[in-house]
């Protein structure tokens, strides 16, 4: 008896990572092995980068508050440390953003900071 083959699901599966990889460069959007391949390692990509964005972030508002107490003669470390001090606790995203379209704000928790 001849071995019976499930084309229909394997062509299925198929079709389905094909699509996911539309869009990509050359053979790895139409050729079966390169797309999967692409495909699995934009996976791992995907999972490492979600963690890299939060230290990638949290580096950019510390770069933001850094630049903004500049101006007011204190560094990023000083200032954070007279916060923690004066148990002032908002968060860097926050500083960051009030430091960037506040600067009124930001100048009064500074000096709040200061005294």
């Amino acid at each position: 008896m001849p071995r019976s083959v499930n084309n229909v699901a394997s062509r299925r599966r198929r079709k389905k990572i094909l699509k996911l990889t539309k869009g990509y460069f050359g053979a790895r959007k139409n050729v079966w092995t390169v797309a999967k391949n692409t495909w699995e390692k934009g996976l791992t990509y995907a999972y490492r980068d979600r963690r890299t964005k939060k230290r990638n972030f949290r580096k950019l508002w510390i770069q933001r508050i850094n630049a903004g107490v500049r101006n007011y003669g204190l560094s990023y470390s000083k200032f954070m440390g007279e916060m923690s001090k004066k148990d002032i606790q908002i968060n860097r995203k926050v500083l960051a953003d009030l430091a960037m379209n506040h600067p009124e704000a930001f100048k009064a928790i500074v000096d709040k900071v200061k005294k």
